[in-house]
C-alpha cells in the first residue's frame, strides 16, 4: 500500500533525531561550555566529563532519540561525531606556562584531534552546526538600522533630547570607569594582603566572551603560583608612596572651590545652550559688527574730507604764492 504524497514529504522534511537532540543539549543551561578559536573560527565547546555527568543528571533528554533512548552517553557522543554534529578537539598549548602549576581548564585556542572518538580524559568537543537564532537576536537585527539612522540624525534633535542623551552617556562612562577602578583596587588589595589574584567581573575587558560570561560577578579560582612576599612588600611600598604623593599635592580648599566654580560655569554654558540663544547671540554680534563698521566708515569719510580740505587749502596757498611771484617778476 502506497503512502500519500504528503506523508512522504513529511518524512523527507522530518529532522534527524540526533540533530534535535544536539540542539536541545546545546541550548540547555546545565551543560557547561565555553567559546574558543578553532582554526580561525570561533566555536562553542564542552568537556567530555561534563557531557557524561550532564546526561546522568538529565536522562529525560534521551526520549528525543526515540528508539536509541537506551544508549549510553559515550555511544550517543560517538554517533554525534559520526554525523559531524560534534568534532573532537585538543588544546594547542600542551605545556604548562611559566608561573602556573597546571594547564588551563578551558583553553582559548583549540585544534582538531586526529582520532574522532569520545573520551572523558582531557577531551574537548565543539559543536559544528550553527545555533538557532533566538527571537531577541532577530528583533535586534531590525533595530540596529533604526538605531544607526537615529545616531545620524542626532544634530537635528531637540535641545532636551540632546541633554538627556548627554546625561545618559556621561552616566554610563562614569559607571564603567568606577567599576574598573573598583575592581583594580580590590585586586591590588587582595594581591598585597592575601597574596591571591581576585578579579571581580573577570571578563569585562575580554574580546571573546558571551554576554553571560561578560557579566559574571564571582571570580574564578586562582590557579597561578602564589606571589613572593618581597614583590608584595615592594608594591605595597610603591602604593603607599603614591598615596602620600597625591595627598601632598592635593589642592587646598580655596583652589578646589575656584576650580569647581570654573567647571560648573563651563558645564552650565554647555547645558544651557539652545539654538534660540545661539541665534540671538549671533544677531547681537552681527548688530555690533554693523555698528562698528558704520562708525569706521564715518570716521574714514571724515578723515578723507579733512584731508581733501587740507589739500585744497595747500593748493590755494601755492597758487597765490605763484601769482605773487609772477607779479613781482613783471614789476
Amino acid at each position: 500500500m502506497l503512502l500519500p504524497w504528503w506523508s512522504k514529504m513529511k518524512q523527507a522534511t522530518k529532522k534527524d533525531v540526533f540533530q534535535l537532540f544536539s540542539e536541545k543539549v546545546r541550548d540547555h543551561k546545565d551543560l557547561v561550555s565555553r567559546w574558543a578559536v578553532l582554526q580561525e573560527t570561533r566555536v562553542e565547546y564542552f568537556r567530555g566529563k561534563d557531557f557524561v555527568s550532564f546526561m546522568k543528571n538529565h536522562p529525560e533528554l534521551k526520549e528525543i532519540l526515540e528508539s536509541n533512548r537506551n544508549l549510553d552517553a559515550e555511544d550517543i557522543a560517538d554517533i554525534l561525531l559520526q554525523k559531524n554534529l560534534l568534532v573532537r578537539c585538543d588544546r594547542v598549548v600542551k605545556t604548562v606556562r611559566p608561573g602556573k602549576k597546571k594547564l588551563s581548564t578551558w583553553p582559548a585556542h583549540l585544534e582538531i584531534f586526529p582520532e574522532q572518538v569520545f573520551s572523558e580524559n582531557d577531551a574537548f568537543f565543539a559543536w559544528t552546526f550553527v545555533k538557532q537564532r533566538p527571537l531577541w537576536q532577530t528583533l535586534l537585527s531590525f533595530i540596529w538600522p533604526v538605531l544607526t539612522l537615529a545616531i545620524c540624525l542626532f544634530p537635528v534633535y531637540p535641545h532636551r533630547c540632546k541633554l538627556l542623551i548627554l546625561y545618559c552617556c556621561v552616566g554610563v562612562l562614569l559607571l564603567i570607569l568606577s567599576l574598573l577602578l573598583l575592581r583594580a583596587t580590590i585586586f591590588g588589595a587582595a594581591w598585597i594582603i592575601l597574596g591571591k589574584r581576585v578579579w571581580f567581573f573577570p571578563n569585562i575587558l575580554a574580546e571573546e566572551a558571551t554576554l553571560r560570561e561578560l557579566f559574571r560577578f564571582w571570580p574564578k579560582k586562582d590557579e597561578e603560583e602564589r606571589p613572593k612576599w618581597t614583590a608584595r612588600l615592594f608594591y605595597a611600598i610603591v602604593a603607599m608612596l603614591v598615596i602620600l604623593l597625591l595627598r601632598h599635592h592635593a589642592p587646598n580648599e580655596a583652589d578646589r572651590a575656584r576650580y569647581q566654580k570654573r567647571m560648573y560655569n563651563i558645564i552650565d554654558d554647555v547645558l544651557e545652550w539652545s539654538p534660540s540663544l545661539a541665534l540671538t547671540s549671533m544677531m547681537e554680534k552681527q548688530t555690533v559688527f554693523n555698528a562698528t563698521e558704520n562708525n569706521n566708515v564715518s570716521n574714514e569719510s571724515n578723515v578723507t574730507l579733512q584731508l581733501e580740505n587740507v589739500t585744497s587749502a595747500d593748493e590755494t596757498e601755492s597758487s597765490e604764492e605763484s601769482d605773487q611771484y609772477e607779479n613781482d617778476n613783471i614789476r
